[in-house]
């Protein structure tokens, strides 16, 4: 990830609506949700939520799945994984013991 596609992630989620909806597609992974049921969950309308979802699919927070009539969003777990390895690439100083606390493991999780 380079510091531009931080940014674009970054802002993506500065918006209340948005991280909300990540925060819930992260609570029903693996499964993921329609966005009507991410739409219910929040008390916002349909095409509210549909552009906010378009909104975290470009900027890589969401991935979507076409299951019959509807679309199934999900968390892009490997992304955040990739995030927070940018925000703690340079950590401490050289001194990684440091941000250990704040490194996630590689685990098959993060592999969408």
């Amino acid at each position: 990830m380079d510091i531009y596609n931080a940014i674009d992630s970054f802002a993506a989620l500065s918006q209340e609506t948005r991280l909300k909806a990540l925060r819930i597609l992260v609570r029903e992974e693996p499964q993921g949700l329609a966005a009507g049921e991410i739409a219910r969950r929040l008390s916002v309308p349909h095409n509210t939520m549909s552009a906010h979802l378009a909104v975290l699919l470009r900027s890589g927070w969401v991935i979507s799945q076409r299951r019959s009539r509807s679309i199934i969003y999900h968390a892009n777990l490997k992304h955040m994984n990739e995030t927070i390895q940018f925000l703690v690439h340079d950590c401490c100083a050289n001194h990684p013991e440091i941000c250990e606390p704040f490194m996630v493991p590689q685990c098959s999780c993060f592999e969408t």
